[in-house]
């Protein structure tokens, strides 16, 4: 699911980002909404979704960009900044804040959107954001970017899934679960898997994983050092 969520308070932009983002998305099996707000609101920023923010440029346009990059710490998100003077373009460009494009309303706005629709689109990423099973005959749907770590339960044929919430139940082994998850999950050990982007360090010396909810846990084995080390040296 893509939400495409436009920030301006001219009906005419906003009508036509709708019609080229329709167009574009035509050619494409993916469900989205599309969303207007004639001003900046911080409500709408969550990461449920992938998103695409085509932002018009104005004070308030800075100050959310910053916050969805650096408070919600939120770099997979596009970004595309709408302006009409180049001082604007100049100022936000300035910040760094990994923005997708700049566009000109004034000078071929539509055709450089439908270029940046398509190119957003080349980013998007189609992995399942979910783990999906059944278990007594409940159904679960937990989004992995909440999901901690696993543990495999001793002397029992039931995982734990740690997550910033509360704790799961899957009846399966560690290995079918690396099997299923994405790229971002790694068996550190024979009964643990780590959510590496829920890592903010790792103490080589003494083995100890600390993660953004302040949990640590000591549960890499020799054999899995290297890869979580060039995990987080960005290798």
């Amino acid at each position: 699911m893509i939400d495409f969520i436009i920030v301006e308070d001219d009906l005419y932009y906003i009508k036509k980002s709708k019609e080229i983002i329709d167009k574009v998305m035509m050619n494409y099996d993916i469900n989205y909404n599309f969303i207007a707000h004639d001003k900046y609101r911080k409500e709408f920023l969550t990461k449920d979704n992938f998103k695409v923010y085509i932002l018009d440029y104005n004070k308030k346009a800075e100050q959310i960009t910053k916050y969805i990059r650096e408070e919600l710490d939120d770099w997979k998100s596009l970004i595309i900044i709408m302006y009409n003077h180049t001082s604007e373009k100049i100022k936000i460009l300035k910040e760094n804040l990994f923005i997708v494009d700049y566009i000109n309303k004034n000078k071929g706005f539509k055709q450089k959107l439908l270029r940046n629709i398509q190119i957003c689109l080349k980013n998007y990423d189609q992995r399942p954001n979910s783990l999906k099973y059944t278990y007594k005959n409940i159904l679960y749907n937990i989004d992995y970017q909440k999901i901690i770590y696993i543990e495999k339960e001793q002397d029992s044929k039931r995982c734990i899934i740690k997550t910033i919430d509360k704790d799961y139940y899957y009846l399966g082994s560690i290995n079918s679960l690396v099997k299923i998850l994405d790229k971002r999950f790694i068996k550190c050990s024979r009964s643990f898997i780590v959510n590496v982007e829920q890592m903010t360090s790792y103490d080589i010396k003494t083995n100890l994983m600390t993660f953004k909810n302040n949990t640590t846990l000591n549960a890499v084995s020799r054999d899995n050092k290297k890869t979580i080390i060039n995990y987080l040296r960005g290798i």
